[in-house]
C-alpha cells in the first residue's frame, strides 16, 4: 500500500489550524456551529471524505456545506455515503477525532491511525462531489474544504450552490450511473426532469390545483423551486415568497419550516398575502424540511406538519397497494420519533405498523428500510418514503388483472420516481403531497380533519453542556442528570393527558423540551404569548412545557436571576 502524502498534508494543515479551547462533534447533521470557527474542520472533512472514498474503492462521497434551519451566522458540513444515505455511524467517531486533533502533528498521527485501523488502501482513487447553501460564510469554508481535497489528490466535482437533497441525489446518481439501478441523470437538471416528469404523469387528467404559496426561507430552496417551476410548467402554479437569497441576515429569519413549526404561526410577511383556504408551505434553509399550513375563513392558522404529511401519504400508498392487488405481498410501515404527536401515532397505529426510534435521519431511514415500503417523517417536516429493492422489482414485474389494478400499479411506479428516496426532500415531498391532495380532492381542511392534534409545545433551553443529558427508550426518558426524569414525571402527572420528554439537540448547544396534553383551560388572568393559533384559551401544555424547561434550566446551573420569564 502507498503511504499518505504527509508532507503535502502538513503544509495544507498548517494553513488551517484548529482553534484552541473548542470541541467539535459530528452529530445528527454532521458538524454544525458558528461558521467563523469551522475553517480547520472543513479542511479535515475534505481529507476524511477522500479516505472514505478510498475505503469504498473509489466510489463518490458527497460533502454538503450547510446549517439547514440554523441562524445565518451558523454553518456546518456533513458527509454523504455512496447510496445517498448518511455517513456510516462508525465514521462519525473518526470525523470527531480528526476534527479535534489539537495540532497538525496530532492530526497526521490520527490520520495514520485511521488508515491502519480501517485498512484503507491509500493507492485507491478518491472521488467527491460537494455543494453549499447560500450562507455568506460558504465560499471561504468551501475553499478550506477544497484544500483538503488538494492535500490528498482527490478528484472533486463542484455542484455549486444547491439544496442538500439535490446533493444527495447527485451522489446516488453518480454511483449508479450505467448500472441497472441507475437513479437518474447525474445533474441538477436530471433531478428536475425526474421529479417533474413523474409528477405530470401522476396528475394527468386531474383538475389543475389552485396556486400553491411556497415560503423559501430566503435560502437555496428559492433557486431550486424557481427552476423546478420551469420544468413543471402548467401542471401546478407555484407562488414563491421569501426568495431574498443575497440579502444579509434574512435566511430563516421569521420564516421557513422551523419558524412555522416552533412558533405555530404564519411567517409575518405572509399574513396579508395568504387567502383563506389557500394552501401554503415552508421550506427550510437547505430545502430538506417541509411544513404545510392554511388559514380558515376567520383567519385562524392551521399547521400541517410532518405527522400530518405521514398520515396523508401513508394512507394513500396503502390504498394504492390494495388497489393494485399487492396488499398480501407488500407491507407498508411508518417510522416516527418521540416528537410525533400522540394523536398521529394513534391514527396511524390503527391502520398499519408504527415504530418509534431516536431522533435523527439515520435512525428513521434505517428503520424504514425494514419495511417493503417505509414511510418516515419527523414532526419537523423532514422525511421521505423508501421502496425496498425487492418491492421495486415486484412492481416492475407485476401483471395487473384489471384496468383499476393497472392504474394503481402505474401510480406506485411513478411514486418511486417522484420521491427522493435518498433523504428528506422538501420539494419532492411537496409534489408528493400535491399528488395526494389532487387525487383525493382534498383542501387543507379535509386533510387536517384526518385527526385532531393534541396541543403541543416545543421549547429550547440553552445549557453549558448538552452531553450531560443522556436518554433511553428512543429518547423518551432521561438517564442523566440523575433524578431529573423523576421530577419531570411528577410534573407531567398534574396535567390531563400530559406527555413530556427532554433530549439534547443533535445540531445546537441546547436541550429541547417537548410537551403535549389533551386538556385546555380557560385563561386564568394570564397572558400567554405562545398559545397555539389565535385561541382565547390557554393550552395547558404551554405551561407544562415551560415548567419542564424550568427544571432543565435549574439542573443545568442557570443563573436564577436570569431565569426566562416563561419558566416562572
Amino acid at each position: 500500500m502507498s503511504k499518505l502524502p504527509f508532507q503535502t498534508l502538513k503544509a495544507f494543515s498548517d494553513a488551517h489550524p484548529k482553534p484552541s479551547n473548542r470541541h467539535f462533534q459530528y452529530g445528527t447533521a454532521g458538524f454544525r456551529t458558528l461558521g467563523s470557527t469551522l475553517d480547520s474542520v472543513m479542511f479535515r472533512v475534505g481529507v476524511l471524505a477522500g479516505l472514505r472514498s478510498k475505503r469504498l474503492d473509489g466510489k463518490t462521497i458527497g460533502v454538503m456545506v450547510t446549517a439547514s434551519h440554523n441562524p445565518e451566522q451558523d454553518n456546518g458540513v456533513k458527509l454523504v455515503d455512496p447510496r445517498g444515505e448518511m455517513l456510516e455511524a462508525s465514521w462519525e467517531g473518526h470525523a470527531t477525532v480528526l476534527a479535534n486533533a489539537a495540532t497538525t502533528d496530532e492530526f497526521l498521527t490520527a490520520l495514520d491511525a485511521l488508515v491502519k485501523a480501517v485498512k484503507i488502501d491509500v493507492s485507491k482513487p478518491a472521488r467527491v462531489v460537494y455543494a453549499r447553501d447560500t450562507r455568506s460564510s460558504g465560499p471561504a469554508l468551501v475553499a478550506a474544504l477544497e484544500d483538503g481535497f488538494k492535500a490528498l489528490g482527490i478528484e472533486a466535482r463542484d455542484a455549486g450552490v444547491t439544496t442538500t437533497p439535490i446533493l444527495h441525489y447527485l451522489v446516488k446518481a453518480i454511483n449508479t450511473k450505467g448500472t441497472p439501478e441507475s437513479y437518474g441523470e447525474d445533474s441538477e437538471d436530471g433531478y428536475y426532469k425526474k421529479l417533474s416528469g413523474a409528477f405530470k404523469k401522476l396528475v394527468a387528467g386531474k383538475t389543475e390545483p389552485e396556486p400553491l404559496v411556497i415560503d423559501c426561507a430566503n435560502g437555496v430552496g428559492a433557486h431550486a423551486a424557481a427552476k423546478l417551476a420551469e420544468y413543471l410548467g402548467n401542471s401546478i402554479p407555484l407562488v414563491l415568497e421569501n426568495i431574498a437569497t443575497s440579502t444579509p441576515g434574512v435566511l430563516n429569519e421569521s420564516c421557513g419550516a422551523d419558524y412555522v413549526k416552533t412558533t405555530q404561526r404564519l411567517p409575518p410577511n405572509l399574513v396579508d398575502k395568504l387567502k383563506p383556504g389557500q394552501r401554503a408551505c415552508s421550506l427550510d434553509g437547505d430545502a430538506d424540511r417541509l411544513m404545510y399550513y392554511y388559514l380558515d375563513e376567520r383567519g385562524h392558522f392551521y399547521m400541517l406538519d410532518g405527522d400530518k404529511i405521514a398520515a396523508l401519504v401513508a394512507a394513500f400508498i396503502v390504498d394504492l397497494v390494495r388497489l393494485a392487488g399487492l396488499d398480501s405481498e407488500i407491507k407498508v410501515g411508518v417510522v416516527q420519533t418521540a416528537y410525533a404527536n400522540g394523536a398521529s401515532t394513534k391514527y396511524l397505529s390503527e391502520r398499519l405498523p408504527v415504530k418509534c426510534v431516536p431522533t435523527g435521519v439515520k435512525h428513521l431511514h434505517h428503520a424504514a428500510e425494514h419495511y417493503n415500503i417505509g414511510v418516515y417523517f419527523e414532526a419537523n417536516g423532514h422525511g421521505t418514503v423508501l421502496f425496498s429493492p425487492t418491492t421495486q422489482e415486484k412492481l416492475a414485474k407485476h401483471e395487473p388483472s384489471t384496468p383499476a389494478q393497472s392504474t394503481a400499479l402505474n401510480h406506485l411506479i411513478n411514486l418511486t420516481q417522484l420521491i427522493n428516496q435518498t433523504v428528506g426532500d422538501a420539494l419532492s415531498d411537496m409534489l408528493l403531497v400535491e399528488v395526494v391532495l389532487t387525487h383525493k380532492s382534498y383542501s387543507g381542511v379535509e386533510w387536517n380533519s384526518l385527526y385532531a392534534d393534541l396541543p403541543n409545545r416545543l421549547v429550547k433551553v440553552v445549557v453549558s453542556d448538552r452531553n450531560a443529558f443522556r436518554t433511553e427508550d428512543a429518547e423518551r426518558r432521561l438517564v442523566s442528570p440523575h433524578g431529573l426524569q423523576t421530577r419531570i414525571d411528577e410534573l407531567v402527572r398534574r396535567y390531563g393527558g400530559g406527555r413530556s420528554f427532554v433530549r439534547p439537540s443533535g445540531t445546537e448547544d441546547v436541550v429541547r423540551v417537548y410537551a403535549e396534553a389533551s386538556v385546555r383551560s380557560q385563561a386564568d388572568g394570564k397572558d400567554y404569548p405562545h398559545v397555539i393559533g389565535t385561541s382565547t384559551y390557554v393550552v395547558f401544555v404551554t405551561e407544562l412545557a415551560f415548567r419542564v424547561a424550568g427544571l432543565v434550566y435549574d439542573e443545568a446551573g442557570g443563573d436564577p436571576s436570569r431565569r426566562p420569564k416563561e419558566f416562572l
